[in-house]
């Protein structure tokens, strides 16, 4: 039996045209499974019969992915390696983890909603605006008269990571109540996505505890992706009991290593005990990203990694296109958490929508079309 890796190696980062896009397999000794080798991506599956997105135009209803939490306003310094103070200029773009994965499933050809509140402000009305250019259904969407949309600076180190300030004390998204929610549209998606900033306070805490409730009990498959970010909790000890509370809900989790590391107090998010205390009995999968590293993921017999190497220019959202890549295939075929080989196809799918967002600046505007993602893995294998 063994752990197949799979490389995406992508050179270039100004423009898609240049990029140069190339797989290569390696297979180190582990347990649990053989994978079948990379060419059983044929052109043909990638041009459409490999992944499950291409049933999307027939099923949208059916394939509804609702994403709950925060949007606002990321300034992302034009030049990177320089911290705040020194940047020169910053490009405004939307943001907040919950509607990027719900912009990068409807840019996939998929079916999204988000919920959520933002400022009756001119900020407020542009992200909406956004939602609905990017055919985001924005029913749940509130608007909030006496608080502002929530504005987060980031500093773009060297390498493409990031840091953050948040200027939200507090913002519209931190006020969403549970009155306010659209439970119809909450009962007839196929997944409900959600993060963890939406527990920090009430009432966003109520509303996103009620509305998780109302697609447990309707059915709906939770998928959860802690995005922790340390400095908008009281303290280090609240966010780890916070982003914990709600772990055995979920169906399916994202991870960082970073996150992990964070959650298990210091464990090695590399050994795989340490991985497996956080595999909930009712969890169906586990995904860990790594970075330009890719990812793992655990069912509760297998493991499997899925790595990229990648060229950065900007992190931001890369995590969000990788949610909203396997998202977008597992609203319309929930078997790929059955079915190995069809899963680790939706994860290249994935890995590619990732690692295609962080060769541009800002979250939303770099999430990529279907068409973009399908165009880097047919040349792939052409």
């Amino acid at each position: 039996m063994a752990l197949h890796s799979t490389a995406f190696c992508f050179s270039g980062v100004v423009s898609l045209p240049r990029n140069s896009v190339c797989f290569s397999q390696r297979t180190v000794r582990a347990s649990a499974f053989s994978c079948p080798p990379l060419s059983s991506i044929s052109r043909s599956n990638v041009q459409g019969k490999a992944f499950a997105g291409d049933a999307l135009l027939d099923t949208k209803e059916s394939s509804l992915v609702v994403c709950f939490g925060e949007m606002l306003i990321d300034f992302v310094p034009t030049t990177s390696g320089l911290s705040l103070a020194d940047a020169p200029a910053f490009k405004k773009a939307a943001g907040g983890a919950p509607a990027n994965v719900a912009v990068g499933i409807a840019r996939l050809g998929g079916s999204s909603a988000f919920i959520g509140k933002v400022g009756e402000d001119e900020f407020g009305y542009m992200l909406a605006d956004i939602l609905k250019e990017n055919n985001v259904n924005s029913e749940g969407m509130r608007f909030d008269p006496g608080a502002r949309t929530a504005l987060a600076f980031v500093t773009l180190r060297s390498d493409g990571e990031r840091e953050f300030m948040f200027y939200r004390n507090p913002s519209a998204d931190m006020l969403l109540q549970e009155a306010e929610l659209d439970f119809d549209l909450i009962r007839k998606a196929k997944i409900l996505h959600y993060g963890s900033i939406s527990l920090i306070t009430e009432p966003c805490k109520s509303a996103h505890i009620a509305a998780a409730k109302a697609a447990k009990d309707a059915g709906v498959v939770l998928s959860y992706d802690p995005n922790l970010r340390l400095p908008l909790w009281p303290s280090a000890k609240s966010a780890r009991e916070g982003i914990l509370s709600v772990w055995e809900t979920a169906d399916v989790i994202k991870i960082s290593e970073e996150e992990i590391s964070f959650l298990t107090e210091g464990e090695d998010p590399y050994d795989e005990n340490v991985v497996r205390k956080l595999y909930h009995p009712n969890l169906k999968l586990l995904l860990v990203t790594e970075g330009p590293d890719g990812c793992r993921y655990y069912t509760k017999v297998v493991k499997w990694r899925s790595s990229m190497k990648v060229d950065a220019v900007d992190t931001t959202g890369a995590g969000d296109a990788f949610v909203a890549g396997i998202l977008s295939q597992l609203a319309v075929d929930l078997s790929l958490l059955q079915e190995e080989g069809k899963l680790r196809d939706a994860l290249l799918f994935a890995n590619a929508c990732g690692a295609l967002t962080v060769m541009e600046r800002g979250a939303i505007p770099a999430l990529p079309t279907r068409e973009a993602v399908l165009n880097v893995m047919l040349k792939s294998v052409a």
